[in-house]
């Protein structure tokens, strides 16, 4: 199975050690965010089918073959995704999601499937899609630095008239920022980019903007955090608020990052 990996702009060996395995690398000079780096990956391949991961999933044992023999027993499926487990063993699988057009749950009650269903969401830490229709929907918002870029996409390939699909035989294991260690500064970054991208796909689908509130809510929560003395915990509240006053600033992720907005990514 050909595997690319997409180097954005890491400070350590991953490139390196990804051919040292046999897999092509794209090198990338800046970090571009998540979804956009997959954009150039998804360019730069050539086969039917891509599998977008996170760098720190493992798969099992046949999973890949699990869901391409999904995709063919659900022709009209746009994207599929594996049954992911989280480090603590248990299985991850979103209920609702703020942009699912259809399978409404507005509770969010979960019910965890025992085999493959339709989902109103599936996970961009690991996803099959069909190249050429991720190519021909622009693939993940290229405005997105960071998160909501799969509810994004989930809800595209929905309103193109296509099914998310769970594929339940196929495993992937989710380590959660495993690849990454911890640094002061990005929890900020991460909850200023949750924030801000929340607004922004709230916006883009017509739905009530939540910037105001998260910042009214998560300012007074950095008040009281700093009475924690926990850093982590101030830079969570800090970064939201932050994320969602320059939302209401109108800033954008992409100029937060000192990032081109091209349209192209």
């Amino acid at each position: 199975m050909p595997t690319l990996v997409v180097d954005n702009a890491s400070a350590d060996r991953s490139a390196a050690v990804a051919e040292e395995h046999a897999c092509a690398v794209l090198r990338i000079a800046q970090n571009e965010g998540y979804g956009r780096a997959a954009n150039l990956g998804a360019r730069a391949c050539e086969t039917a089918f891509i599998l977008i991961m996170n760098p720190d999933i493992v798969l099992d044992a046949g999973a890949v073959p699990a869901l391409l023999e999904a995709a063919e027993r659900y022709p009209d499926a746009g994207l599929l995704a594996p049954r992911i487990v989280e480090p603590d063993g248990r299985f991850f699988f979103q209920p609702r999601s703020l942009l699912a057009p259809y399978l409404s749950n507005p509770g969010g009650k979960l019910a965890l499937p025992e085999g493959d269903c339709c989902a109103p969401f599936l996970s961009g830490a690991c996803c099959l899609v069909r190249r050429d229709l991720f190519l021909r929907l622009g693939g993940f918002d290229p405005n997105i630095f960071l998160f909501y870029e799969d509810d994004d996409l989930c809800r595209r390939i929905a309103d193109a008239g296509h099914a998310l699909i769970h594929v339940h035989d196929a495993v992937a294991r989710h380590a959660r920022g495993a690849s990454s260690a911890a640094k002061p500064g990005r929890t900020f970054r991460a909850r200023w980019h949750q924030a801000w991208s929340r607004a922004y796909v709230s916006r883009k689908y017509g739905l009530p903007n939540p910037a105001a509130r998260m910042l009214v809510l998560n300012a007074a929560k950095t008040v009281l955090a700093l009475f924690s003395f926990r850093r982590s915990v101030v830079e969570r509240y800090a970064g939201s608020a932050a994320g969602a006053l320059a939302s209401l600033a109108g800033r954008t992720a992409l100029g937060r990052e000192g990032l081109a907005r091209e349209d192209a990514r």
